[in-house]
């Protein structure tokens, strides 16, 4: 298994913390990395994919503690990932420089409603938008509430260009309510832009790799019936033998 960006944020709060974050759920024994009930461990099939693009995550102050977060799984798929606490007056210099680095393309995803500088969106195709350089897909990791406040109260994000994406199916995210059904997880918003970069094969794997969160997670529900079966790790490993060794 690879330990990534998130996975290393997660642990370090977690030694650093001065009381227990008890998210829903929190009487299950879970895996530090997966998130999962430990007896339903998913670590072992982590994607392997290469992938063109990176993926910047900024977390709301308790995002990285909720098992039921979705943006660690886009740093299982896409190996060039970076991940930072926000902070509203004091962003990471790590990250500031990543900004600022002409290697990269960098852009958020965000619903165009909430942009009050219309310049600010990208209206070509994103792969075109990004061409020559590699693009920084920048994902602003919480509740909905926690996201408009991110991407409201950032001075060091108002100069970036804005990726809105309109998606035409309900999101089949079913571990966290929402406020609008249609609103998107983390995860599954990753899997359309990917898709729109051009990253199809990455794209399917997200896809396929959230599905088998989604039912993995679930199994630990007392409320809901379990499938026993894990129908989807098992289409996720047919699609992908190589990760069944």
């Amino acid at each position: 298994m690879r330990i990534h960006a998130f996975h290393r944020l997660f642990l370090h709060r977690q030694a650093v913390a001065t009381r227990v974050f008890n998210a829903r759920g929190s009487k299950v024994v879970r895996c530090d990395y997966c998130q999962v009930a430990t007896k339903y461990c998913v670590c072992a099939y982590q994607p392997d994919i290469d992938t063109d693009v990176a993926v910047m995550l900024i977390v709301s102050e308790s995002e990285v503690f909720k098992p039921s977060n979705t943006g660690r799984l886009i740093l299982d798929a896409v190996k060039e990932g970076y991940v930072y606490q926000w902070n509203r007056t004091e962003p990471a210099d790590e990250m500031i420089a990543l900004l600022e680095n002409d290697d990269y393309q960098p852009f958020i995803v965000f619903p165009d409603e909430y942009v009050d500088v219309k310049s600010r969106l990208i209206e070509q195709p994103v792969q075109s938008f990004c061409a020559g350089k590699k693009p920084l897909m920048i994902l602003l990791d919480g509740s909905w509430r926690e996201a408009r406040k991110m991407f409201r109260k950032s001075t060091y994000l108002q100069h970036l260009p804005v990726l809105s994406i309109q998606p035409q199916v309900l999101s089949q995210y079913m571990m966290r309510k929402s406020e609008n059904e249609q609103h998107l997880s983390t995860a599954e918003v990753a899997v359309l832009v990917l898709d729109q970069l051009g990253e199809q094969a990455a794209s399917k794997m997200l896809d396929e790799w959230f599905g088998v969160f989604r039912e993995t997670y679930l199994l630990s529900k007392t409320r809901i019936k379990p499938d026993l079966t894990r129908p989807a790790l098992k289409h996720y490993l047919a699609a992908n033998p190589q990760l069944d060794d």
